[in-house]
């Protein structure tokens, strides 16, 4: 399956999830209003991924303690940007569908996409074409 996620040791389970997760997490709430609809979107990004089910809530609660205690978008881009292109993608689907699912975009939600995108190192076409896409879904 996926060499990223390769499981290192079996304490570790969830830790990579956990940083993605934070930084959906991250997405989620630079609006201020982190619903139930986005934490879905997070749980369902995490499942396409290969985060195993039986663990989604622990995951979801560990990346919430790690967005909680970093100030630094850094933390949470180190090991997405050394993912395969179509995990990138899959995660940056993730980001944008979080923040068209309020079916609005602000200034710090465009600011935060726009900093990740080199981060990730994700090209600007790719990125808009993502943000197109998702918007039609969501619109």
């Amino acid at each position: 399956k996926n060499m990223f996620f390769k499981k290192k040791k079996d304490e570790n389970e969830g830790g990579d999830f956990a940083k993605v997760a934070a930084l959906l997490i991250h997405a989620a709430k630079i609006d201020e209003n982190y619903s139930n609809l986005e934490e879905k979107i997070i749980k369902q990004a995490l499942l396409k991924l290969g985060a195993n089910e039986q663990n989604i809530q622990m995951i979801i609660k560990e990346g919430e303690k790690i967005e909680e205690n970093s100030n630094q978008i850094l933390d949470f881009t180190k090991e997405i940007k050394m993912m395969n292109e179509d995990d990138k993608i899959k995660i940056v689907e993730t980001l944008w569908s979080i923040i068209y699912s309020n079916k609005e975009v602000d200034m710090y939600e465009a600011n935060l996409m726009r900093r990740l995108a080199g981060l990730m190192y994700v090209d600007k076409k790719t990125m808009a074409d993502i943000k197109y896409k998702i918007k039609k879904e969501y619109s």
